[in-house]
């Protein structure tokens, strides 16, 4: 069974229709990567999967896991193993990144009808995950994303990621403000977490990003709708072209 069934999907915002018709099914343990010009509906597909307000599905389907994630919250969606990295991550002052990870981690628990992690257990768990990504224990301390770096912003999401181990990992344009090395060890950090059982949707202007990230297909969104499919060779003619032939075939 396909984690991710996406069939004629179409989604407006404030009435303007931004999706207009997207199938797209992912396997477990496939990395799927979306490509696109801006505006092209890239971000809106990743919102409305994770359930984001404001986005109104007037048609189609999407099922996770086999079931109907149309009709479930987004919070019961995420507990539901579903992760979106954000292109802009957003700071929360005042709310501590370790209590605001433990209560995450607590919630995918309660939901598998386990009692909270232990304390100590979990400190133990977030180290080894913060390690190999740089980050410090005095970055755990700190309010979530508050005086952190671009670079910075992105390598907490992954160690998120690593900790609460998501069925689909859905990364909206991970790779924007980030210098090489920042790249690389966001791209390492994910690639540890590539899973037989894990799905990843990597949604990217760039074809730098799929260097680091293998995918096992790139898809071109362009006008509200997929225009083509194939393996990391397109990456890289669209690198070398651009996006104009579908946006004028669209």
């Amino acid at each position: 069974m396909a984690l991710l069934e996406i069939e004629g999907l179409h989604v407006e915002v404030e009435g303007k229709e931004i999706l207009k018709g997207i199938d797209l099914v992912i396997e477990p343990g496939e990395v799927h990567a979306i490509m696109g010009p801006n505006g092209s509906g890239k971000s809106t597909l990743s919102y409305v999967l994770s359930g984001r307000e404001g986005y109104e599905v007037t048609a189609g389907s999407i099922r996770f896991d086999g079931h109907d994630l149309l009709e479930m919250e987004a919070d019961e969606r995420a507990v539901a193993g579903i992760f979106l990295a954000f292109q802009y991550p957003v700071e929360l002052p005042g709310v501590s990144g370790m209590t605001f990870l433990k209560e995450a981690v607590n919630a995918r628990r309660k939901a598998a009808g386990e009692g909270d992690i232990d304390a100590m257990a979990f400190l133990k768990l977030v180290r080894a995950k913060a390690k190999g990504l740089g980050i410090t224990d005095e970055m755990l301390k700190r309010a979530v994303n508050v005086g952190f770096s671009g670079g910075e912003k992105k390598r907490n999401e992954i160690l998120h990621m690593a900790v609460l181990e998501p069925k689909l990992c859905v990364l909206d344009e991970t790779d924007s403000g980030l210098d090489i090395d920042a790249l690389k060890v966001v791209s390492d950090g994910v690639n540890a977490l590539r899973d037989p059982a894990r799905s990843m949707l990597v949604i990217t202007h760039y074809q730098r990003l799929l260097n680091h990230i293998e995918p096992d297909k790139v898809h071109v969104l362009a006008r509200g709708r997929i225009r083509r499919t194939g393996g990391k060779e397109l990456a890289l003619e669209l690198e070398q072209k651009g996006y104009a032939d579908f946006v004028e075939a669209a």
